[in-house]
């Protein structure tokens, strides 16, 4: 698999550099996500199952069992 070269940060983290932050990128079939400080260790998935994820997030469900 190959890494992207299109990592954009998340809106909530700030300017600068050096701040802790969520990176997002995409590729024709998957988004890979990371950490800026830890950028060697990513998350890949495709869109589906991270837009089910952002929409518990959101809705306050991933808290409840």
């Amino acid at each position: 698999m190959t890494t992207p070269d299109n990592w954009q940060k998340s809106s909530f983290s700030g300017g600068g550099d050096g701040n802790a932050c969520v990176e997002l990128a995409s590729t024709r079939d998957a988004v890979h996500l990371r950490e800026s400080d830890t950028p060697s260790i990513e998350l890949v998935t495709t869109p589906t199952p991270l837009s089910h994820l952002l929409h518990r997030i959101r809705s306050g469900a991933l808290g409840r069992v």
